[in-house]
């Protein structure tokens, strides 16, 4: 058996979904365990290009069965289109896919209430995707949560709905939004449960079952280790934990069955939205490695930020989440620089600091460190085969691997499938 854990090593957009897709193809089983359709998980095989956002990324594969856990929270829209897309693409989903009855729904009034936080915040927004996400999994901790299981009994759902909207409706109308309507809500909820009961299944026997059988499982992480809601970059954070400790709850697995933990990087650093972001480059080489990268977020379609590798943060990430392996990805977009640079390490006031020392104000503070490397100035675009790979790409790849204390397992030269090394 083999249980592995795909981890962000950033703040998202790492490359996860190719890595994911590409791990899937040896998986029995593929997990989400936290998140929503915050996430964005960009796939490109036979079937098209995808961004898959609730449904795991093994799906595509004709023997991989794949599972929302119960600590992921669902957009019953967006899951059902999903699910649409992969049908009229020829994706087998039916007794492929697995729904947690304990998954929170995200509500109309929880993506109204993101929007409405958002823009109540002014120059202090914290530039959440505007999904629902934060307050849904809100409610889910100060017990106000609905959950699919709710879905399932009718009166249950509407009881619960009617007890929300009472408090809801309130903090609506004070922000300026109208009230909502609870009949109009069940209308379009019960509609949905019919199409998505089909899917419903309680998982935790499979995947006991799936372990003790000793089968393939894969466990998707979703945003990335400084979107953790406790050691990411608060408040600029997602909603759920992220780290590898989100898997007992958000799955049903314990820590000690899981074999490989395997971190995602780019070869550079990107981040959507607000927060700090130490190594960024404002202009000339980061407008450049946001085009030739076209990095620009699968969920929300905004302009990533772009800077250099950073090493404080990965070896932080490397540490707190237990990586085993990591995954490099996106390295021929550095193909065309004649200077790369990592950061090393950050100063404050000439003093070395780590990233843990502070929060988000102190990382606006710190100064970081580079160290330079010669640009390989070669296409490394397809390349499958390490020894292939330019002289100085091997130095700048065997560099983070010294660095991080972390062996390098996987570098991506491409977004298909294909276009991958194996270490």
């Amino acid at each position: 058996m083999a249980l592995n854990v795909v981890i962000g090593a950033q703040w998202g957009d790492e490359g996860k979904g190719k890595i994911i897709d590409y791990l899937a193809a040896r998986s029995d089983y593929v997990i989400r365990f936290h998140g929503g359709n915050n996430a964005g998980h960009t796939v490109i095989n036979k079937f098209g290009k995808f961004a898959m956002h609730l449904v795991p990324s093994g799906i595509f594969h004709a023997k991989t069965k794949v599972i929302i856990g119960n600590g992921v929270v669902v957009d019953l829209q967006v899951l059902l289109e999903e699910i649409e897309i992969l049908k009229k693409s020829g994706v087998k989903v039916k007794n492929k896919l697995f729904l947690s009855p304990r998954c929170h729904l995200i509500m109309p009034y929880h993506k109204l209430l993101d929007s409405l936080y958002e823009k109540a915040k002014g120059k202090g927004k914290t530039g959440t995707t505007g999904r629902g996400i934060g307050p849904t999994y809100s409610d889910k901790v100060s017990y106000n949560g609905i959950r699919i299981a709710d879905l399932m009994n009718s009166k249950s759902f509407s009881d619960k709905l009617a007890i929300q909207l009472l408090v809801k409706n309130k903090i609506l109308k004070a922000l300026g939004a109208p009230e909502l309507v609870q009949k109009d809500i069940e209308k379009v909820f019960f509609g949905f449960r019919e199409k998505i009961k089909s899917f419903v299944s309680e998982p935790f026997s499979l995947i006991q079952d799936a372990i003790k059988n000793r089968k393939n499982i894969l466990l998707e992480g979703a945003q990335g280790t400084f979107l953790d809601n406790d050691w990411g970059t608060y408040p600029f954070v997602t909603g759920s934990t992220v780290l590898t400790g989100g898997i007992n709850a958000g799955a049903g697995i314990p820590q000690n069955k899981i074999n490989n933990v395997i971190g995602i990087a780019k070869a550079y650093a990107t981040r959507v939205g607000e927060g700090p972001f130490p190594t960024e480059l404002a202009q000339g080489i980061g407008e450049k490695l946001r085009t030739i990268g076209g990095e620009f977020g699968a969920t929300t379609g905004r302009p990533r930020r772009c800077g250099w590798l950073d090493i404080e943060l990965l070896k932080f990430a490397s540490y707190i989440n237990g990586f085993t392996k990591l995954a490099i990805t996106k390295l021929d977009i550095l193909d065309s620089f004649k200077e790369i640079k990592i950061c090393t390490h950050y100063t404050l006031n000439g003093k070395k600091v780590n990233y843990f020392d502070g929060d988000s104000n102190f990382l606006l503070k710190i100064k970081p460190v580079y160290r330079s490397f010669k640009g390989w100035e070669k296409s490394t675009k397809g390349i499958t085969k390490y020894n292939d790979l330019p002289k100085e790409a091997k130095i700048y790849l065997k560099a983070i691997e010294k660095l991080t204390d972390t062996p390098i397992k996987y570098i991506s030269t491409g977004p298909k499938r294909q276009e991958i090394i194996k270490i």
